[in-house]
């Protein structure tokens, strides 16, 4: 994932929480912040280390980034999301956690996919 379409800062991160919208389902808790004019999207990442040893929540972190980059074409660009991984994150294979990461974001309304359109 490039650099740009990270977002690292305490507080960045902070004021999505704080300005954002949350979504969640069971697995992932999504929040978004629209920055208008903004380029890219940015995608903040957070896994407690209540999921596992440091394995375990870097494989998420990867699961959940890889998943990203497949649906980047239907993420608006002028958003800020952070994604928190729930604990059943770390028993699902990649597949689950991309299904689960669309199902949430559909919720979210910040996919560009219509309801009649199936993707899985």
């Amino acid at each position: 994932m490039k650099k740009e379409n990270r977002v690292k800062k305490n507080k960045e991160f902070q004021e999505i929480f704080k300005k954002g919208k949350s979504f969640a389902n069971r697995q992932f808790v999504v929040y978004s912040l629209k920055r208008p004019g903004q380029a890219h999207f940015r995608i903040g990442l957070s896994v407690s280390k209540k999921l596992g040893n440091a394995v375990t929540r870097n494989q998420i972190k990867r699961y959940i980034r890889q998943a990203i980059l497949e649906l980047e074409g239907e993420l608006h660009n002028e958003y800020d999301y952070i994604i928190i991984a729930r604990k059943p994150a770390a028993e699902m294979n990649f597949f689950e956690v991309k299904n689960s990461l669309i199902h949430v974001l559909k919720i979210s309304k910040v996919l560009k996919w219509k309801k009649t359109n199936s993707h899985s």
